[in-house]
C-alpha cells in the first residue's frame, strides 16, 4: 500500500478513536477488569416514592444506552484492530481471501477487514 495513503488513513483512525472514546466517556467508563470493555454509568437514584417518575426515566435512558455503548465498542474496536495492522505492516489485506482490500472501500470505511467481494458473501 502506498504510505501516503496509509499515513491519510491512519490519521482517519486515530480521529475517530477519539471520537469514540469521547463518545463513550459521556456515558460510560472504561472497564477496569476486561479490556475493551465499557460500562454504562448507572444513574443515581433520589430516596422517596415522589421520585418515582424519575427514576423511572432513568432506567429508561439508561437501558437505551446499552445497545448503544456495545455498538460504539465494537467500532472502538474495529479501529484499535485496524491500527495495529498498520504497526504490524498487514493493513488493507482482507482476512477472507487474503488479497488486498480496494483503496476506495478502505477511504470510506478505514477499519474494513472485508474486500468486497469477501464482505458481499459474507451478508
Amino acid at each position: 500500500m502506498d504510505k501516503k495513503l496509509q499515513k491519510k488513513l491512519k490519521n482517519k483512525l486515530e480521529q475517530e478513536k477519539k471520537k469514540l472514546t469521547k463518545d463513550l466517556s459521556s456515558f460510560a467508563r472504561k472497564d477496569p477488569e476486561i479490556k475493551g470493555n465499557w460500562l454504562t454509568k448507572f444513574p443515581f437514584f433520589g430516596v422517596g416514592r415522589s421520585h418515582q417518575d424519575e427514576t423511572a426515566e432513568k432506567i429508561e435512558e439508561y437501558e437505551k444506552l446499552l445497545p448503544l455503548e456495545h455498538d460504539l465498542e465494537l467500532r472502538l474496536r474495529d479501529i484499535e484492530e485496524a491500527l495495529e495492522k498498520i504497526k504490524k505492516d498487514v493493513y488493507g489485506k482482507c482476512e477472507g481471501c487474503q488479497k488486498k482490500i480496494e483503496t476506495k472501500r478502505l477511504e470510506v470505511v478505514p477499519e474494513a477487514k472485508l474486500c468486497l467481494k469477501c464482505g458481499k458473501e459474507k451478508a
